[in-house]
């Protein structure tokens, strides 16, 4: 780093201004100018941090790399956390940590970069819009390079990013690593059916059977968003949450307390869809709202019906989506099934820093491979979309 660069590190977002936060990352209230992402906004990443969902106590000591400029003002940011697990980050390296463990390394602690639970592409190097982006970029990868020697670390990684920040990585020894998810994008539709006719007439059938069945049995959708997120509404989110986050995951990550939080912080930012039956709320979805994109979280029930998963977390999304104009829907990790309901594949994009020789070859050679695999997997899939010969949406990284 030179003299002129000066970087300091802080632990928690109690610690950090609101408003020089929410300035630097463009999620202050009015400055949604620019692309408006809720994930790195001050009010998320805080209630993560104060609820006890990512805290030292679970894995995530807070590690914020602040770049200031000659005023002590803000001038880069870049979100960080030292972790002695790789669990809630979407992107999986237990391959990579068994494999310098049983050649007597040690992989944990590391460093990670992202939003904590939360597998959506969002900007990593944050960089106030006076600032001359290049340099705060690269000052910001640099010391994050600083951080993981300091703490004699394994590794670092910066994950969900977008592809735009990959070269700033790659000019800084970083490996370049891709995966998929599924988005639908909205091609300007005025509602649902104009969709539905993009799509291949058996598609378009079933997927209207489908939305038809899993309302059967009396059940109907609520949007739920600001004033009507009270603690009754999160009460009854999180008992289906729980319900199906400990049956996947077997803990969930995310604690009762995070939900009045966002619901007090951000209740503009949230659209809860949630499915009724005979008068009582039995399954729920949490979608945030950007700028441009609805980004759907997760969901859970108390009761099974056919086809309600797919209503509630992707059908409802993409009415949503089209009602206000949004140019997409992000669906979250993984999931092929989502393909049959209009969402194509879509890569993402992460960056990583190997500090073992050894384990950066192997890495390397691994991540070649994998990205060939990535690429080939996402044209085989994109040909087996329900849209109809040669009305297939492209989807930008």
């Amino acid at each position: 780093m030179t003299s002129e660069v000066k970087i300091r590190v802080e632990t928690s977002f109690q610690d950090i201004s609101k408003q020089s936060w929410d300035g630097l990352s463009g999620t202050a209230r009015g400055q949604h100018g620019g692309l408006y992402n809720p994930f790195v906004s001050h009010a998320y990443l805080s209630s993560l941090e104060e609820s006890g969902s990512a805290t030292a106590d679970t894995g995530w000591l807070g590690q914020h790399l602040l770049m200031e400029d000659g005023n002590g003002g803000l001038s880069g940011g870049l979100i960080c956390y030292l972790k002695n697990h790789s669990q809630g980050e979407y992107v999986f390296d237990h391959g990579w940590a068994d494999a310098l463990e049983r050649a007597g390394g040690r992989y944990y602690p590391k460093l990670q970069c992202s939003v904590p639970f939360t597998p959506a592409t969002g900007p990593r190097l944050l960089a106030a819009t006076t600032a001359d982006t290049a340099v705060v970029r690269d000052s910001l990868a640099a010391g994050l390079q600083e951080l993981a020697r300091r703490h004699t670390v394994s590794s670092a990684h910066v994950t969900f990013l977008p592809e735009a920040e990959i070269p700033t990585f790659e000019r800084a020894g970083f490996l370049h690593r891709t995966d998929q998810q599924f988005h639908f994008v909205n091609d300007g539709y005025a509602s649902h059916n104009d969709f539905l006719e993009t799509l291949a007439s058996r598609k378009r059938k079933a997927l209207k059977k489908e939305r038809r069945a899993a309302l059967e049995h009396g059940i109907s959708i609520d949007w739920l968003t600001g004033k009507d997120l009270t603690e009754s509404v999160w009460d009854q989110f999180f008992a289906f949450y729980m319900d199906t986050g400990s049956r996947k995951w077997g803990r969930p990550y995310l604690t009762r307390k995070f939900y009045s939080l966002i619901g007090e912080r951000m209740a503009d930012d949230i659209l809860l869809v949630m499915a009724k039956r005979n008068g009582k709320y039995i399954a729920g979805a949490i979608n945030f709202v950007g700028s441009d994109a609805l980004y759907g979280r997760h969901w859970g029930a108390i009761e099974d019906h056919p086809f309600l998963h797919f209503e509630v977390c992707y059908h409802q999304a993409i009415d949503f989506a089209i009602l206000k104009g949004l140019k997409r829907v992000e669906a979250g990790a993984q999931g092929e099934h989502k393909l049959a309901r209009g969402y194509l594949p879509a890569t993402t994009h992460s960056a990583h820093f190997i500090a073992h020789p050894g384990l950066k070859r192997a890495v390397a050679d691994y991540l070649e491979r994998e990205r060939q695999d990535v690429e080939q997997m996402s044209d085989i899939l994109a040909e087996h979309s329900p849209f109809r010969k040669g009305e297939r949406q492209e989807i930008d990284d």
